[in-house]
């Protein structure tokens, strides 16, 4: 009986209907990684490997069709998950709030980090060399745990006191915003593409 479960939601999106949208955020992200130069320029300054729009561009699902569609996508991923959390959302609906592009160079990695002032946040992957990286989830009673002793490697995935996932394209993952998580390093020649977004409860 496990008890306090988080749960952590995992689709493929790769190979069904969201085949076209994948390559064509992919090349978006690309093009506006090229144009977006106050985005590269906050990357530099904070030492971002790579490049991020999360200060730059706030409203990419107005300036390119694929990321309305892929906003659509996430909503509709949202109302499943929040059936397997059992949300009590009342009249509410889930709704993105915020759209952000990374691309993470090689030797880049993001540091532990939860989404403040969201419901539930995600990523989907567009382009994912091998050995590019992991997202890690960390048990949020870490802090508490005091003595507690190691789990052992074999220990079920539930039990572990971190979650590395290691996603390929068309991977979409959503998570409630409070849950930790980092992006392990880049091991690869050449940059991993994702879109992250954050989720609210709108009337």
């Amino acid at each position: 009986m496990p008890a306090f479960a988080t749960e952590v939601y995992k689709v493929e999106l790769a190979g069904t209907v969201a085949e076209t949208l994948i390559t064509r955020l992919d090349q978006a992200c690309r093009r506006f990684a090229l144009d977006d130069l106050e985005g590269q320029n906050f990357s530099k300054r904070v030492g971002y490997l790579g490049y991020t729009s999360l200060k730059s561009i706030p409203d990419l699902a107005e300036r390119d069709e694929a990321f309305a569609e892929l906003r659509e996508v996430v909503e509709h991923q949202a109302s499943l998950f929040a059936n397997c959390t059992q949300f009590q959302l009342g009249d509410r609906k889930l709704r993105v709030n915020r759209l952000w592009i990374s691309l993470i160079g090689p030797n880049g990695a993001r540091s532990s980090q939860i989404h403040v002032g969201s419901v539930l946040s995600g990523t989907l992957y567009t382009t994912v060399p091998e050995n590019s990286g992991a997202l890690k989830f960390e048990d949020p009673r870490l802090g508490m745990m005091m003595h507690a002793p190691p789990r052992l490697p074999s220990a079920r995935l539930y039990r572990q006191t971190y979650l590395p996932v290691i996603p390929q394209r068309g991977t979409l993952l959503l998570w409630e915003s409070w849950l930790r998580q980092e992006v392990t390093a880049n091991l690869s020649t050449h940059p991993s593409v994702s879109i992250g977004f954050n989720i609210d409860a709108e009337d």
